[in-house]
């Protein structure tokens, strides 16, 4: 893959197909979004070619004429690089680049090339290794063909081996050791999310460059990159936000969604994108100044499915307000979604709104029940205001066994997770039985106390 640190700005042309049922509207969206991830991969864009097929040519994807256009068309511009808005067989690539004599790469290629240069972390570096080699690993019939080389030794080949299956082998053997150390890695995640079950876990997912880290920078502060760039975060980064004095949620910025996006990618993310299946709520962050944001909502709808979280309770954020230039744009956003919160990240406009609407889907579900809790465990108590609203509480005694206690009956609200959550810590105290109040007066014990909670 080429990293874009490791070469200056090349010049590019961009292909894409108009096939049966799309419009040329759409091909061109797409292709305009093709620029951008051109761009991000630091390419700068000279040409577009198009063109309209019932059928897509196994040997060079576009028609010949089309390709003795993109000849002349490179010849003439010097072009270092044509882009293809699809994903390419390898035969169609060898195909390509024996016919233009120039870099090929197609819509995966480019994209995986930009996680490349995105990827700080290890775990980030792990996952889109992976990723490329998979991709790679059915085009050997053109490059790659240096890693027997590299490995070299007795027992690199087998009886008759070629050298590409060899290297098939060898890229077998590296995705293997890429898989368990994503493995590991899943399970102390796995771990740590169970460390964090006590709060409600809440997702900001979004088409990229929506201003996912923008938003989560201006809801906990958490100095996550922010750029205007495509695929600014690989990342997932896990907050703790207060929506309310009592009312603290885990808030997780994950990777951007895209049309179009590798399904060798999902499956790589795996671990980043759990962060997204196991979430109690989903933030679906929109560009409201994108004039396909319809679409865009679609493409993440779509890939949420996939992973398998399309269900989950999410509230629709509309970003980037500020920069709404048509007049009474806002006001018709506002009549199509009532439902939605309507925010500037940048500007922190509507976070107040935000955060309500936010805590208010995250209470639908809410149920209640009643504990008593000796007035000795102090750390229980304490995480039980912490976890669930405390509607009323009361100081009593209760009878644990043979042995009168003072306890705290907590009349309390939260998700049915919570309480699951908390079951195994309350069981030791489920066979505490208050005392009558005649009991109490008859032992000559203090009076006990009762008060509301301060917020309900």
């Amino acid at each position: 893959m080429y990293s874009t640190q490791q070469r200056t700005r090349e010049s590019a042309i961009l292909v894409g197909v108009i096939k049966p049922g799309e419009s040329r509207w759409e091909t061109e969206d797409s292709l305009d979004e093709l620029e951008l991830l051109a761009d991000t991969a630091g390419a700068y864009v000279t040409d577009r070619v198009t063109q309209s097929l019932s059928r897509i040519n196994a040997a060079t994807y576009v028609g010949k004429g089309k390709v003795e256009v993109l000849r002349r068309l490179v010849a003439e511009r010097g072009t270092d690089l044509v882009i293809f808005d699809d994903d390419l067989s390898p035969v169609q690539i060898r195909n390509l680049e024996r016919a233009l004599q120039c870099k090929l790469v197609d819509r995966t290629a480019l994209i995986l090339d930009i996680f490349a240069s995105r990827a700080q972390t290890a775990v980030a570096k792990t996952q889109v290794e992976l990723a490329q080699l998979d991709y790679l690993r059915t085009r050997l019939t053109r490059q790659w063909t240096h890693l027997s080389r590299q490995k070299g030794g007795i027992g690199t080949k087998g009886p008759g081996e070629t050298q590409i299956e060899t290297d098939r082998r060898l890229i077998g053997y590296r995705m293997a050791t890429l898989r368990r150390r994503l493995e590991e890695i899943d399970r102390q995640r796995t771990t740590q999310r169970q460390r964090r079950e006590a709060f409600t876990r809440v997702s900001l997912v979004g088409y990229t460059n929506a201003g996912k880290s923008t938003l989560m920078n201006a809801l906990a502060d958490a100095g996550v990159l922010a750029e205007n760039r495509l695929f600014a975060t690989l990342d997932a980064t896990t907050r703790l936000v207060a929506l309310a004095p009592n009312k603290q949620v885990l808030l997780s910025d994950t990777v951007g969604f895209i049309r179009k996006l590798p399904h060798r990618l999902i499956e790589s993310f795996k671990s980043t994108l759990d962060e997204v299946r196991e979430s109690d709520v989903l933030l679906h962050l929109v560009d409201a100044t994108h004039p396909r944001f319809e679409d865009q909502i679609r493409v993440v709808q779509a890939t949420l499915k996939e992973l398998g979280a399309h269900e989950k309770p999410a509230l629709l954020v509309f970003n980037k307000i500020d920069a709404l230039r048509e007049h009474g744009l806002l006001g018709a956003l506002r009549e199509e979604y009532p439902e939605s919160a309507f925010v500037s990240a940048l500007r922190g406009i509507g976070l107040g709104e935000l955060k309500q609407k936010l805590l208010a889907l995250i209470e639908r579900d809410y149920v209640e029940r009643v504990v008593y809790v000796p007035v000795a465990e102090a750390r229980t108590l304490a995480h039980l205001r912490q976890v669930a609203d405390v509607v009323s509480e009361a100081y009593l005694y209760a009878q644990d066994g043979r042995e009168v206690l003072p306890v705290a009956r907590l009349h309390l609200r939260a998700s049915p997770r919570v309480f699951l959550d908390l079951k195994p810590a309350l069981e030791a105290y489920a066979g505490l039985r208050p005392l009558p109040e005649a009991a109490v007066q008859g032992a000559g014990l203090p009076a006990g106390t009762h008060r509301a909670a301060s917020r309900l």
